[in-house]
């Protein structure tokens, strides 16, 4: 799959943070402490966002054997090339750890997938999806990867990937690596170069410095 094609079948989610607003204490004269100076803050967040993160980024779901898979598929969904390096060079498979804590709808489809997989492996091959030789793994995939294609009996597997290829999509386009990839520049400010000459041309004003 063409890395820059994919990007353009899949719609990347936004991300929002929360503001975060400090004040004085009534009456108090000699603290204008706020929550960015606290100790272990970080700005623009609450301090129960942090803490959420923070435990969910101490949690584990996934196996180190279904880490190992995930790397994988994110690597051939995103491979390195030319421009720019892999969905593992992105972490996106951190990425997908923890997004999968945040928003647990995601667990038991992923978990789900990555046995399915293992086991369609197993049953094809005699080995698990990472222990397959490339033709393998192609084969498999292109089973899952067009839904309009795929037969009825393969329907979890195309769930499955098509989850697998969002999140690693998100994960990657939303990461420094990923941002460089596509040019994406921010917002930059525009640069004053004076009133246009037709402008002051029309109130007489072409031979006025301002």
């Amino acid at each position: 799959m063409n890395r820059r094609d994919s990007l353009k079948a899949i719609g990347l989610g936004t991300i929002t943070t929360g503001l975060l607003l400090g004040g004085c204490k009534p009456g108090d004269k000699t603290t204008t402490e706020t929550a960015d100076t606290k100790a272990g803050a970080v700005p623009g967040r609450q301090p129960y966002e942090v803490e959420r993160e923070n435990k969910l980024k101490a949690d584990k779901y996934f196996d180190e054997h279904e880490m190992a898979t995930i790397t994988v598929l994110a690597d051939i969904i995103i491979p390195k090339d030319a421009h720019s390096g892999s969905a593992s060079d992105a972490k996106v498979p951190e990425f997908i750890e923890f997004i999968v804590k945040d928003i647990p709808s995601h667990k038991l489809p992923m978990r789900g997938g990555l046995k399915w997989l293992d086991m369609q492996c197993l049953n094809r091959y005699g080995n698990t999806f990472i222990k397959c030789n490339n033709t393998q793994k192609t084969e498999i995939l292109d089973q899952i990867a067009y839904p309009y294609k795929a037969k009825a009996e393969m329907q979890q597997g195309v769930a499955f990937f098509n989850r697998m290829r969002d999140l690693t999509a998100s994960g990657f386009w939303s990461s420094e690596m990923g941002t460089k990839d596509i040019g994406y520049a921010g917002n930059a400010p525009n640069k004053w170069t004076g009133v246009p000459a037709d402008v002051l041309k029309q109130y007489g004003m072409e031979n006025v410095k301002i």
